[in-house]
């Protein structure tokens, strides 16, 4: 269980959480829906303890993997070889080859990460997000910039580990919700708008609309 009690957080004037509440069972994958700027990224970044909130707790899961949006990785090191290095920095005891099997990289496990097109580095960001087999796993926008193929292996990659852990999400693609997700959140200017499972959605569109105005 996810607990987020009471959650608020200002940079200076500006209030980009406010009183966020949410509790996320266990199996569940959760879209995070809204607008640049809705406080979505924030929220997950309170999450995985990088920032601090000005008030309100969390209770998360000891293990957690986080995949941000601009995926940093080391361009000149092999797939493997990245992966190796960053589970020897996590004390991560961890099968290389099966984790890399799992996220489809076997054909360019031995290319340079600087040789890989966006799909396949996100698979590398996502590989490198589950060393230690996270019980949460946090993603921010993590299928930005892929083309419509790379676009539906990811999400199927995203269904399918979301079959084993817990799952946040963050995006402002409507698409991606109602096919990935079990239940969505929507955030506008720091506030939750909505909180609804998928399917007895009828139409997220409206309801995304109607709640953002």
């Amino acid at each position: 269980m996810i607990l987020i009690e009471h959650i608020n957080k200002s940079f200076g004037a500006q209030q980009v959480l406010k009183d966020i509440r949410l509790e996320i069972p266990s199996g569940q994958v959760l879209g995070l829906l809204g607008p640049n700027g809705a406080g979505k990224s924030t929220l997950m970044k309170i999450l995985i303890g990088l920032w601090k909130a000005d008030s309100g707790k969390v209770q998360v899961p000891e293990r957690i993997g986080y995949l941000p949006e601009n995926n940093p990785l080391y361009d000149e090191m092999y797939v493997t070889e990245y992966l190796q290095f960053m589970a020897g920095l996590t004390h991560a005891n961890e099968d290389i080859d099966a984790l890399i099997d799992r996220v489809g990289l076997v054909p360019e496990r031995h290319k340079h990460i600087r040789e890989l097109s966006k799909g396949y580095r996100q698979r590398v960001g996502l590989a490198q997000a589950l060393l230690g087999n996270p019980e949460l796993l946090i993603l921010d926008e993590p299928t930005t910039g892929l083309d419509p193929n790379q676009l539906v292996e990811i999400r199927s990659l995203i269904r399918d580990l979301g079959k084993e852990r817990t799952v946040i999400l963050s995006t402002h693609i409507m698409q991606e919700v109602r096919e990935m997700c079990d239940r969505v959140v929507i955030l506008d200017h720091g506030e939750i708008k909505a909180d609804e499972f998928i399917d007895k959605i009828t139409d997220l569109e409206q309801l995304f609309h109607e709640v953002t105005q």
